[in-house]
């Protein structure tokens, strides 16, 4: 495959799988770590915990990527990998909530600047159109087989020891992510046109707000985040609670999500074509308001069986993916190449924020007012999104996503940023 010949992707991708990986292992090890210190109350602990991430991914992010082309991006990258598996390392120790909530913040900061420093570097070493897209989804499969196998990993593991050993393998995934990340040859990311921190994250934000398919984006990104958070938060509590389940159990049905992202991911990029990206992704969000009905009324008829919740959690999991994978392809048509770190750092912060607002609703409402009443409440909040997206975002421009913008010089580039929004 082209893309995988390019050396310092190859080594950057390995980069990421790994970390993934890791990232995976603490996600089932901390909803396991919430039910040993919380037990029914599991859902609140850990939808507090990720709100504390959110909150850290809508505050750092934009700031990190305003400061990224000031610093050495392969220097910084290893930097953070080692600050959080150190962090990482640590939360097996913890004794009390309010532990976990300090190491996730300090966990949380540090993906915070990694995340759009690490999108921001693909297409500096990844040139081509063709291959860039296919990058995009290979990052998406990356994600999608975290999803499922990383799930599938921890409920082996877990018949082999406790769920505290599973951080400790986190910690290692960090670090042999730095190795690789250090063994890349990346460059120092192009000077942005702006010389002030604030006007580069303030230019990322007023890029989505002037651009129609980039505001559909972001109703869109609320989509996700309800969905999405029915599985992150809720799957621990029902599996154990509602299911009868135990810990393995969970960790497969994290797996059966992952399952329908993944074959939806690896479907998309001969999709992406043919199809439009607007096309492909409100059909995502029809596939996801479907879902979050679908969890409703499985909860709400008392009708909740294994077979039912694996189907629907594989659907989101599908309608996830047709969302997320053709994003970063709209963000690179939508602005000027100098311009890239701030939309991709935009879009980092918000669509966390999005998730800032349903995290809360399935952690907090769904264990003082029961499941029902917060899935219904997301479910909610889901069809606004994928409405707004309708509105928001212009049906004739869905071809928008399947052009490069104009590699603007220095002078002209708020010019052609003027002139894309106006193509939106």
């Amino acid at each position: 495959m082209r893309l995988f010949a390019i050396r310092d992707y190859r080594h950057l991708f390995g980069a990421q799988v790994i970390a993934l990986f890791g990232t995976g292992l603490t996600t089932v090890a901390l909803g396991l770590l919430a039910y040993d210190l919380a037990g029914p109350r599991a859902g609140l602990v850990l939808g507090t915990a990720l709100t504390i991430k959110m909150v850290m991914y809508v505050v750092i992010a934009p700031p990190a990527a305003a400061y990224a082309d000031r610093l050495p991006r392969r220097t910084l990258l290893v930097l953070l990998d080692v600050i959080r598996g150190a962090v990482v390392l640590a939360l097996p120790l913890v004794t009390e909530v309010w532990h976990i909530y300090v190491l996730i913040g300090l966990l949380q900061a540090g993906s915070a600047a990694f995340t759009p420093t690490f999108q921001a570097v693909i297409p500096d070493i990844v040139t081509d159109e063709s291959a860039y897209t296919r990058a995009l989804s290979a990052s998406q499969v990356a994600s999608t087989m975290e999803s499922l196998l990383s799930p599938v990993l921890a409920a082996v593991a877990l018949t082999l020891m406790s769920f505290d050993r599973l951080f400790l393998g986190t910690s290692v995934a960090y670090l042999v992510s730095a190795l690789l990340v250090l063994s890349t040859r990346i460059p120092d990311a192009r000077p942005s046109t702006h010389t002030k921190a604030w006007d580069k994250v303030a230019s990322g934000i007023r890029t989505f707000l002037r651009t129609p398919r980039l505001r559909g984006v972001m109703a869109l990104n609320l989509v996700v985040a309800a969905a999405g958070s029915i599985v992150v938060v809720n799957t621990v509590n029902h599996v154990r609670d509602e299911l009868g389940g135990t810990q393995s159990d969970v960790a497969w049905m994290f797996a059966a999500s992952g399952t329908g992202t993944l074959v939806a991911a690896l479907a998309l990029p001969r999709v992406l074509d043919r199809i439009a990206a607007r096309t492909v992704m409100m059909t995502g969000a029809a596939v996801l308001v479907g879902a979050t009905t679908a969890a409703v009324t499985l909860i709400a008829t008392g009708l909740a069986t294994w077979t039912a919740t694996a189907i629907i959690w594989t659907v989101t999991g599908v309608g996830m993916a047709l969302i997320i994978t053709p994003t970063g392809k709209v963000l690179r048509a939508s602005a000027a190449r100098n311009a890239i770190p701030e939309a991709f750092a935009a879009q980092f912060s918000l669509s966390h924020l999005a998730w800032l607002i349903t995290y809360p609703v399935a952690g907090r409402l769904g264990t003082n007012a029961g499941l029902t009443t917060a899935w219904s409440v997301l479910a909610v909040l889901a069809a606004a999104g994928a409405t707004g997206a309708h509105l928001l975002w212009p049906r004739h421009d869905g071809q928008g996503a399947t052009t490069s913008p104009v590699m603007p010089t220095r002078h002209a580039a708020s010019t052609d940023r003027s002139t894309l929004s106006k193509a939106a």
